[in-house]
């Protein structure tokens, strides 16, 4: 296991564990107030489908793509990805946006599922299976891009896999020993961090990607290769910070 392979694992694993406590709280939800076989069955259902994704997705992105292309494709995508949860990260350091509360989000999601009229269908609660379903598979999907943008760009599939594996095994865990939403978990932290690992990874291999439009159509190299990630990394946090600090400036009604 080299440096590498680790911050791999670290960051699939940190990025997945993220999604799969958000997705927890929702079929907590849906199973408390609704019933168990019901948000257990659209869960089932749901991880069914994300494997069929999985599959296609990662098939037509190693098969069809040259590597420089493939670089270019998946580093905007974690580009995108990245830079989505460093804005949420910001607005919430900043004040501009009110903290992620797990607890709050388990009981809207338990209201919602009181509120909501009764109708199964083949013994099945619909609403209970549509929510539980809707939540794992949304969330999972970010979870499969991350999961297979990195793999494939860093040529280790299995390393990535295992990530994600260990975090959703966690969480699964911790949901059945403690039969509430993982409140404890300093998500927003994570947020901050995965959101600045997935920004800077993005960026890195989308510009090696950008050799795609070159005469050879080989990807370009970055001065100092892999350690420029680590620049990259500052930087992102540099801007997020000063961001953190003068956007409270430019709207002190919100943030107060």
């Amino acid at each position: 296991m080299t440096g590498a392979t680790w911050g791999l694992v670290a960051s699939t694993f940190a990025a997945s564990f993220v999604e799969f406590v958000e997705a927890l709280t929702i079929v907590l939800a849906m199973g408390v107030t609704r019933g168990w076989r019901s948000a257990l069955a659209g869960t089932l259902v749901a991880l069914v489908a994300l494997t069929a994704f999985t599959a296609a997705a990662g098939y037509a992105l190693s098969t069809w793509l040259p590597e420089s292309l493939l670089q270019l494709v998946v580093g905007t995508l974690l580009l995108i990805f990245g830079l989505q949860w460093l804005r949420k990260a910001v607005l919430r350091s900043s004040g501009l946006k009110a903290m992620h509360d797990e607890d709050e989000e388990f009981a809207s999601q338990a209201e919602a599922g009181r509120k909501a009229a009764a109708k199964s269908r083949f013994g099945i609660d619909t609403f209970a299976f549509v929510v539980s379903f809707k939540g794992v598979f949304l969330e999972g999907v970010e979870v499969v891009f991350i999961v297979i943008t990195f793999g494939l760009s860093a040529a280790n599939m299995p390393a990535a896999i295992g990530g994600a594996a260990v975090a959703g095994l966690l969480v699964l865990i911790a949901g059945l020993i403690l039969h509430r939403p993982l409140a404890m978990i300093p998500e927003n932290a994570l947020k901050y961090g995965v959101g600045l690992l997935l920004a800077s990874f993005g960026a890195y291999w989308a510009v090696e990607g950008l050799g795609v439009f070159t005469e050879s159509g080989e990807s370009l190299e970055w001065p100092g290769h892999d350690w420029a990630i680590l620049a990259l990394i500052a930087g992102w946090l540099l801007i997020s910070r000063l961001l953190v600090t003068f956007l409270p400036r430019l709207k002190p009604e919100v943030a107060r």
